[in-house]
C-alpha cells in the first residue's frame, strides 16, 4: 500500500529536508512519528529536498507500508468502523508531534496507482519574500522573509525575472552537483508588491537544481538595488558559469508552496519518463 502525505513545516530549525545522521531533519522527525504509530522503519519519498531552513506549505511526500504496517494501522482503528485508517493517520501523526510542532501532516490519502511523489510531479512551485527599505523589518516575519537595505524597483526586477522563463541550462543559477544536470524549464518567475508592500517572486518549474531559485532571486534583487541591468541576469545564464555577480540569498525567504501532479491515470507514464531523464541526465 502507497501513502501520499501532504505536509508543512517551518524549515527554521531543520537541517534541511534529507535524514542526515546527529541532525534534526524533516525527514528524520516524520520518520520517527510515523515510526511510533507503524512500527518499522518508515521511509519517505518527497517531491522536493528542500535544504537547510527552506519552508513548505504544500510539501508532499509517500510512504510504502510493508504488511506489518499495514496490519498495525488496520487493526488500530478498526474498532472505529466510521474512521478510515488511512485518513486518520494524519490525525495521529500530529498527536504525536504535539501542539505548535513546526512540522505536519495535513492530509493522509491511499496514492492512486502509478504515484510517485518525486518523478510523478510536473512541476514545483516555490514563493521568495523580500523585504526593503519601503515596507521596512518586520520583527515578526523574520522567520521566513528575507531583509534587504535597499529601496528595491519592482518593475526592473519582474523584467529580469521574465527574461529568464523557458527551456535553458542554469548552470550559472544552481551549486554544480556531479552528474547532475542543470537544464530546467522555468515555467513562471515574476514578482510582484503584495498587501503589505513584501516583494514577493513566484517560482515555478518542472524541477529545480540545487540553490537554483535562491540564486535567480538573488540576481533579480541586483536588478532591482541597480548592480545588475535587465539583460544582465540572461547574459549571466547563458555563458553557464557560477558567478560573483550577485548574492544567493538567505533560505529564510524561501517557502515551497505547491507540487503539480497529471491526472491520475498519466502518474506511472510520468515517472517512467521523468526516471528516463534523470538517467539520462
Amino acid at each position: 500500500m502507497r501513502i501520499r502525505l501532504d505536509i508543512a513545516y517551518d524549515g527554521t530549525h531543520f537541517r534541511g529536508w534529507a535524514r542526515q545522521p546527529g541532525l534534526r531533519t524533516v525527514q528524520g522527525t516524520l520518520e520517527q512519528a510515523l515510526g511510533r504509530i507503524l512500527g518499522g522503519e518508515p521511509r519517505l519519498v518527497v517531491a522536493g529536498r528542500t535544504d537547510a531552513g527552506v519552508h513548505a506549505r504544500g510539501q508532499v511526500a509517500h510512504l510504502d507500508l510493508d504488511d506489518g504496517q499495514r496490519e498495525r494501522l488496520f487493526t488500530r482503528t478498526r474498532r472505529d468502523a466510521a474512521s478510515d485508517p488511512v485518513d486518520r493517520l494524519a490525525h495521529r501523526v500530529r498527536g504525536v508531534l504535539g501542539a505548535y510542532a513546526d512540522v505536519t501532516v495535513h492530509r493522509t490519502c491511499v496514492a492512486p496507482a502509478g504515484f510517485d511523489a518525486r518523478f510523478s510531479a510536473v512541476w514545483r512551485r516555490y514563493e521568495y519574500r523580500v523585504a526593503d527599505q519601503v515596507t521596512g523589518y518586520d520583527p515578526l516575519a523574520r522567520a521566513y522573509t528575507t531583509t534587504v537595505h535597499a529601496r528595491l524597483d519592482v518593475q526592473t526586477m519582474d523584467a529580469a525575472a521574465r527574461s529568464l522563463i523557458g527551456l535553458h541550462d542554469f548552470a550559472a543559477y544552481c551549486k554544480p552537483r556531479d552528474e547532475a544536470t542543470t537544464i530546467r524549464t522555468l515555467l513562471e518567475f515574476g514578482w510582484h508588491r503584495d498587501a503589505d508592500g513584501v516583494l514577493v517572486a513566484a517560482v515555478q518549474a518542472d524541477a529545480f537544481c540545487h540553490s537554483m531559485v535562491r540564486a535567480l532571486v538573488g540576481a533579480c534583487v541586483a536588478v532591482g538595488e541597480g548592480r545588475l541591468a535587465v539583460e544582465d541576469v540572461a547574459a549571466l545564464r547563458d555563458a553557464g558559469r557560477r558567478t560573483s555577480a550577485f548574492p544567493v540569498l538567505a533560505a529564510r525567504g524561501l517557502t515551497l508552496v505547491e507540487v503539480g501532479y497529471p491526472a491520475d491515470d498519466l502518474l506511472a507514464a510520468r515517472a517512467e519518463q521523468t526516471r528516463a531523464r534523470r538517467d539520462r541526465g
